[in-house]
């Protein structure tokens, strides 16, 4: 509302930017709600997750031979395999809670995780194309730049 009182006009609001005493708003930075990279990133981490868990308990089954042939290459190491899974769990699950709570530790653990994966994948090529494809989509989300800011912009 304006009004006279002397010469000035009297404002009931703030200047004419919006801003803290008539300054322009500050469109530099970066907003605080999260990232749809950073959504979808911890999203695919905790269903690799959940698939490690399950491959855990899969070992505890009738499988389990057969399972632990695969994970560690002789049978009868399901205790080797269950605790491969379990830590393998373990990688994706932890930084995947924290990601969205903003912390940069967990971003560096993905990236980390992701760049295992791509490894990984590359050596059992032709068989893992969609695992190589899911750590490539892990790691292309965590170095995106609307991630990089939204960490760094704490």
């Amino acid at each position: 509302m304006t009004g006279q009182r002397g010469d000035e006009p009297v404002r009931d609001g703030p200047g004419p930017y919006s801003g803290l005493f008539g300054d322009p708003p500050d469109t530099y930075s970066y907003p605080t709600a999260t990232p749809k990279q950073v959504t979808v990133a911890s999203v695919i981490a905790i269903g690799l997750g959940a698939l490690c868990l399950l491959l855990a308990a899969l070992t505890l089954t009738s499988a389990g031979d057969q399972i632990s042939e695969v994970l560690t290459g002789s049978r009868g190491n399901a205790p080797v395999a269950v605790a491969a899974t379990l830590v393998c769990a373990v990688a994706y699950l932890v930084p995947a809670l924290y990601l969205r709570k903003r912390r940069p530790w967990a971003r560096y653990v993905l990236i980390a995780v992701a760049a295992m994966g791509i490894a990984g994948g590359i050596m059992a090529l032709p068989a893992s194309l969609l695992g190589l494809a899911v750590h490539t989509t892990l790691l292309f989300l965590m170095l995106q730049r609307p991630t990089k800011l939204w960490f760094h912009h704490r």
